[in-house]
């Protein structure tokens, strides 16, 4: 497992808010750490047990051991809360997606400033079966296992996960990295992780239309990594130069098509789906 363990202690920025009550309350019925909420004016209120306080720093006070936080805050509010959680914890999630685009940036730049692992924004989150989630997906297709799942995609991220887990293989770690074009934590970063987790015996990276994070890391998984990696690209069919779905999917010129990506991480050693449920096909191959 990567990033979520037992050690993780969380709080939820924006917890009295519509989305922030009904995740809460999803994470802590999966047996997730959450220590506390925030909610500026609202402290000494409770969300499914929760206390909630006016901010981090008076969390910290009562809690010094909390090191995580995952947003649930509306888009032009998130770079104040993000500030307030990078400065002080090591894990932060932003859930909250059409961040302008500036604000990603900054929020970005201090993260590395301050060497806090940033995922998103515009994720699922984290989800490590058997002990927690940070974050918005399903957690009954979430099996544990030993296959780490890297994504830019949440509905394509619970696709692949309920396979490999119908499949009986299970999952260690599941992270989305997020589908906007200016996240935190790199495919990179997060396949190094997997890399180093001895939890981890094969690793899944779903990738999109759109920039050239997968084949970053994929070179790099060549010259750097030993664990054999599977990959799915969404968006064959995609028009050059139209936007689909996500804010980083988009293709320019032929670097950023589905095809160019697959034989460009073919080149680079790794096994490449043609279709999600491929997956499993792939994995029953290398693991015999």
């Amino acid at each position: 497992m990567i990033l979520l363990d037992e050690n993780t202690k969380a709080v939820v920025q924006g917890i009295t808010g519509k989305q922030g009550r009904f995740h809460t309350k999803e994470m802590v019925e999966y047996n997730t750490n959450i220590v506390a909420g925030t909610s500026p004016g609202k402290a000494g209120q409770t969300v499914d047990g929760v206390p909630v306080y006016n901010s981090i720093e008076e969390i910290k006070q009562k809690h010094p051991e909390v090191n995580a936080s995952i947003i649930f805050i509306p888009a032009p509010f998130v770079k104040d809360a993000a500030f307030e959680a990078i400065s002080q914890l090591d894990l932060v999630i932003i859930i909250t997606e059409h961040l302008p685009i500036h604000d990603s940036m900054e929020i970005v730049e201090y993260a590395k400033q301050h060497n806090t692992t940033l995922i998103g924004p515009n994720t699922p989150g984290i989800i490590t079966p058997g002990v927690g989630k940070l974050g918005i997906m399903p957690t009954h297709i979430f099996k544990k296992g030993k296959v780490g799942l890297v994504s830019r995609s949440g509905t394509l991220t619970y696709e692949v996960a309920s396979q490999i887990s119908a499949a009986g293989y299970g999952l260690s770690t599941a992270v989305g990295v997020g589908g906007d074009p200016v996240t935190g934590e790199s495919f990179t970063n997060i396949l190094e992780k997997f890399e180093n987790d001895p939890e981890t015996e094969q690793i899944v990276m779903l990738g999109e239309i759109g920039g050239i994070a997968e084949v970053k890391a994929a070179k790099y998984a060549q010259e750097n990594l030993t664990k054999p990696i599977i990959s799915f690209i969404a968006g064959v069919s995609a028009p050059l130069g139209k936007r689909m779905g996500h804010a980083g999917a988009i293709i320019e010129g032929t670097d950023g098509t589905a095809q160019n990506k697959k034989e460009l991480l073919k080149s680079y050693g790794v096994h490449v789906a043609d279709i999600p449920s491929d997956i499993v096909t792939i994995l029953n191959e290398i693991t015999e």
